[in-house]
């Protein structure tokens, strides 16, 4: 599906010859022409040349266009535009200001998130959803999925902590010809050794204290679906040849029972530990690795896949907003370029929490701003001597600003509450605050602390 865009003024010969063949251009001469077609049809984004003829001011375009379209993004083309009125015009409404190349850095992104939605809206691949990214780690997840979605063997699905292990298991469910079965989830470091069993096998009447009837385990639920083994790694040893025994043989016992019971079940296992090192240490059985680990899925941390955080923070506002009932906020360039810079050690799943928490924050406004991301910063690490802070220069290649005086204020109340050993009226008094405001700054900073660990 091509990328329509609507072309307003002479830009057209600004885009890249690269990106020609993914778009649809259309041209309007004017403001007039321009408000026609958007009332016309849709289109996936604008990008506004200046000057624009028969438009008094770009402000009362943006206006006009966002009565009709409200959520089509308005790209606004003027290499010479100053920093102060760039800002006014984000803030009105214009989804970012730019010059040539930057032009075709938005384009680009743009067509991305575009292709990530048909990806989406495709009924054949309903399953595509739940893995956002078009980065090639996570292309190279999709297409191991679409090879292995029918088969039954084994995939062991490792990653650190957060990067959507159990994601990319309902993918594989959803993906495959077990779909309409069921899918059955277990941690298997959510339980104690005699709870774990019995869960996963079953138990008879009477097996152990409190079975008062017979259960049937999530083998038997999951039987002609999928088993998703979270947390593989944490498995006890004696289970662990109990488990090993079921995916060669396809048949256990329950507990208390004598009774072989023969099971169809794909199992997915997952974990965020190296079992390589366990099975080293002698706590995970060498042969069950092998037999778990017919087919690899590594999925990258977001560090390791950073262009896909956009995508994914677009995914989440929607999603959020949309389970609070609200209208669907937006994020501007800079805020999307600030999140895609930070690290997230807790990868997908911190992302999705700092969103949350952002739109929250956010009250009744519609746009998110990097104030709603208390984020640590990477930019200036905090002195390792705090008597004297040091003289600030703008560098090169820049900084963030709001981070940058977030560890100066950081740094100063951590020295205003050593000097008064702790003590907040005195520290408050030493560095002219009133005590309520130094207790809400300390407030935030353990927010921020929040999403370190």
């Amino acid at each position: 599906m091509s990328f329509k865009l609507l072309c307003v003024g002479d830009v057209q010969g600004n885009v890249a010859d690269r990106l020609r063949g993914e778009i649809s251009f259309t041209c309007a001469d004017g403001a007039f022409d321009a408000l026609a077609l958007l009332r016309s049809e849709p289109f996936d984004a604008i990008v506004v040349g200046m000057p624009i003829p028969g438009c008094s001011t770009l402000e009362t375009m943006l206006d006009e266009i966002h009565r009709v379209c409200r959520t089509t993004r308005v790209i606004v083309f003027d290499p010479a535009m100053e920093m102060e009125r760039a800002i006014c015009l984000t803030r009105r409404g214009a989804f970012d200001i730019v010059d040539e190349e930057r032009l075709n850095r938005v384009l680009a992104g743009s067509i991305a998130l575009r292709a990530m939605q048909a990806a989406d809206e495709t009924p054949e691949e309903p399953w595509r959803s739940l893995l956002i990214g078009q980065s090639p780690r996570m292309q190279t997840v999709v297409e191991t999925i679409r090879l292995i979605a029918n088969r039954r063997c084994t995939i062991l699905v490792t990653g650190e902590t957060g990067t959507g292990k159990e994601m990319v298991a309902r993918a594989i469910h959803q993906a495959g010809n077990r779909s309409q079965y069921p899918l059955v989830n277990i941690n298997c470091s959510a339980l104690p050794e005699t709870l774990l069993e019995a869960e996963l096998f079953g138990h008879v009447k009477g097996a152990f204290t409190g079975a008062v009837a017979n259960r049937i385990g999530r083998f038997e639920q999951a039987n002609r679906g999928t088993l998703f083994l979270d947390e593989i790694g944490d498995m006890p040893s004696t289970l662990q040849a109990k488990l090993l025994r079921v995916l060669q043989e396809k048949e256990f016992q329950r507990l208390g029972s004598s009774e072989s019971v023969r099971v169809d079940v794909r199992v997915v296992a997952a974990t965020n530990v190296d079992l390589v090192e366990r099975m080293r240490q002698g706590r995970f059985r060498e042969d069950l690795y092998y037999r778990l680990n017919v087919v690899p899925i590594n999925l990258p941390s977001l560090r390791e896949r950073s262009e896909d955080i956009p995508l994914l923070a677009l995914h989440f506002i929607e999603k959020i907003c949309r389970e609070e009932s609200l209208g669907v906020k937006n994020a501007t360039p800079d805020l999307l370029t600030r999140l895609a810079r930070h690290d997230w050690p807790g990868n997908v799943r911190q992302l999705e929490n700092a969103i949350e928490m952002a739109v929250a924050l956010s009250g009744d406004r519609s746009d998110l701003s990097p104030g709603d991301f208390p984020l640590p910063s990477r930019v200036m690490p905090r002195a390792p001597n705090p008597g004297v802070q040091p003289f600030l220069s703008v560098p090169d290649q820049g900084l963030d600003f709001e981070a940058t005086v977030g560890n100066i204020e950081r740094n100063l109340l951590e020295q205003a509450l050593t000097k008064t050993n702790g003590n907040k009226k005195a520290a408050a008094e030493m560095l002219r605050l009133k005590r309520t405001t130094l207790s809400a700054k300390l407030k935030t900073l353990s927010a921020v602390a929040a999403f370190a660990v």
